[in-house]
């Protein structure tokens, strides 16, 4: 620290105030999403501007080259996001001025934001559909200019989304029937939390405890007490009481806090035989889940359940089946996407017109990060009794790709399209966003893993459960 912030070597305990620098305010939520981006895509947009390419029809997909490792699939999620930050993607006054006094840009790129308003076409897997190496799950077509500024967005959501949608998955999956809750709003940051909560519906779960993913989507919110209601009270007999009395019987009263099994016998004598449920919160939950239900069952409370947490994650899920374990609460694993936490989708160019307008394929060649190129759908062959047998990606020329329909293959198996439109020149199917397109997305997820070959489920490290495959379109 200089002299002048000591004040000519005054010691610490006597520092001055620093002196106002000319910061921005403090931060805020904002209306405008248009920041939430990278520079290099407005320096992009300047030179295309500037020397006429701007305009050029492009096309863009999102893929992952690869899964993370041992996972078998993974599972689409945040397309409803994406689409409902379009509207937000403005460049106002103050984006614009941020942009001007940083000097990312020119005028003429300002004047072109300055009326931004993306008006192309947006395809891709539905909401909540699983998906393997190679598959275009989303295609953003429009000029170069309105496509390329979503790659930011579009990434950062699809890759966070997807990655907690598919963790939630895998421990919906070891749960079987048992119901499975999420509760890690405290584990990340607070609009991550929102995110993730939303993801863990798309993946299976049955509610959340984060009160904003409730309002914003819909959902359904979970939660009764913590550890430090107990501790607030004299003793554990007053706080189980005190919570009774508000929730009634039907509450769940975490049991832990001090000896379980006395914890069980006070929560039993607060709530009668009639008590919802009792959690349990840290120890060798399958062995304590066994005793307590032997307990509760001695003491007649034999339709009390037992709801388990402390940082669970699928293979403890599947550690506990055979234990009397009636749901699940998990926070940490699941946010960061159980030892995932990103898809590593990518979002490239395959198509765009040329000088005099006819669209041609590109593609980078570079080492381990090849793309393919041209414009590509998807759909998924099945065999007759509707298990999955690959994922097809076809290619072709350009219309033969935008017109393909699924036609007869009884040699082959049956295949079921994947691309749905999500955006129309501009305009946002609204059947893919709010409440509604997260129940329709959890319902496509139900029946997207349940076409898988049973082998996916498992958690042990192993290949893709389906291959993707080529065909290429006449």
């Amino acid at each position: 620290m200089t002299d002048e912030r000591r004040g000519n070597g005054a010691p610490p305990d006597t520092l001055t105030a620093p002196r106002s620098l000319p910061a921005a305010p403090l931060p805020t939520l904002r209306p405008s999403l248009a920041l939430l981006t990278d520079r290099y895509e407005l320096t992009m947009l300047a030179a295309a501007l500037a020397d006429g390419t701007a305009h050029r029809h492009c096309v863009f997909e999102v893929f992952t080259r690869r899964l993370p490792p041992g996972r078998r699939y993974g599972v689409l999620a945040g397309t409803g996001r994406v689409l409902e930050a379009l509207a937000a993607f403005r460049f106002g006054d103050a984006e614009l001025g941020f942009l001007e006094r940083q000097g990312v840009v020119d005028d003429r790129t300002l004047d072109f934001l300055r009326g931004f308003r993306f008006g192309g076409r947006i395809s891709g897997y539905a909401e909540g559909e699983t998906f393997f190496p190679g598959s275009p799950v989303l295609q953003v077509e429009g000029t170069f200019a309105e496509a390329v500024l979503l790659e930011t967005l579009v990434l950062s959501i699809l890759n966070h989304d997807s990655a907690v949608a598919s963790a939630a998955s895998r421990m919906t999956s070891a749960a079987v029937d048992r119901p499975v809750m999420e509760m890690g709003s405290r584990r990340t940051h607070e609009q991550s939390a929102v995110a993730a909560a939303r993801a863990a519906v798309v993946g299976g779960f049955v509610g959340t405890s984060n009160l904003e993913a409730g309002y914003r989507y819909g959902l359904e919110t979970i939660g009764t007490a913590a550890h430090s209601f107990t501790l607030l009270h004299d003793d554990e007999t007053s706080a189980f009481a005190s919570q009774v009395a508000w929730h009634g019987v039907g509450t769940t009263l975490l049991v832990d806090t001090y000896d379980v099994r006395r914890g069980v016998e006070h929560a039993v004598a607060a709530a009668g035989t009639d008590l919802g449920a009792v959690r349990l919160d840290s120890g060798d939950l399958g062995a304590l889940a066994v005793e307590v239900r032997a307990q509760l069952d001695e003491l007649g409370a034999t339709g009390t359940k037992i709801v388990v947490t402390s940082d669970l994650d699928e293979h403890a899920i599947a550690g506990l089946a055979a234990a009397p374990v009636d749901s699940y609460g998990v926070g940490t694993s699941l946010v960061t996407g159980s030892g995932a936490p990103t898809c590593g989708m990518v979002y490239k160019l395959v198509a765009r017109a040329d000088s005099t307008g006819r669209m041609q394929p590109v593609a980078k060649t570079s080492t381990r990060k090849q793309s393919q190129g041209g414009r590509k759908t998807a759909a998924r062959r099945l065999d007759d009794e509707g298990r999955a047998l690959e994922e097809v990606v076809l290619t072709g020329p350009d219309e033969a790709v935008v017109t393909w329909e699924p036609g007869e293959e009884a040699d082959t198996g049956r295949m079921r399209p994947l691309h749905v439109p999500l955006v129309t020149d501009g305009a946002v199917d609204s059947r893919w966003v709010g409440a509604y397109g997260v129940q329709s997305a959890a319902e496509r997820h139900r029946a997207s893993r349940a076409e898988l070959p049973r082998g996916a489920r498992r958690l042990s490290a192993g290949d893709p459960a389906i291959p993707t495959v080529e065909e290429r379109l006449a």
